[in-house]
């Protein structure tokens, strides 16, 4: 890999670069590492509202870089139960600490559900090192 990205263990992600914790019934949602390298430097952070109902794959967040916007889809269904009121007037978090200061949003799951369609950290290592052998 010519870049080295930071992909903690204990975390589940997406292809679009998302990455979830499961704790009980709530899912932190954020971008990976390699999302915000690849977006560079964040300016602005649109978040969902509290208590709003999301749908899997629909649009919760937008984040604007001074390079390019991008939207951050819902991985899960559920309610938004809290979101990172840091990132309105810190959206740089997501670019120091992807993992921990720089969350999103955190979502209720409406139902049980498999996470097994997610990947395990060494799973989206090897993702990573196979779109950067593609590039």
């Amino acid at each position: 890999m010519s870049e080295e990205y930071e992909v903690p263990e204990g975390y589940l992600y997406t292809k679009d670069h998302e990455w979830i914790k499961v704790e009980d019934r709530i899912v932190t949602i954020g971008i990976t590492d390699y999302g915000q390298k690849k977006l560079r430097d964040i300016v602005h952070a649109e978040l969902p509202s509290t208590g709003q109902t999301v749908e899997e794959g629909e649009v919760i967040a937008t984040l604007e870089s001074i390079k390019a916007s991008t939207e951050v889809y819902s991985p899960v269904a559920g309610k938004v139960v809290e979101i990172n009121a840091k990132l309105a007037d810190s959206p740089e978090l997501i670019n120091e600490d992807p993992y921990d200061k720089g969350w999103i949003a955190k979502i209720e799951l409406i139902e049980e559900r498999d996470f097994g369609d997610f990947m395990e950290a060494d799973e989206y290592k090897k993702y990573l090192e196979d779109l950067e052998e593609s590039a």
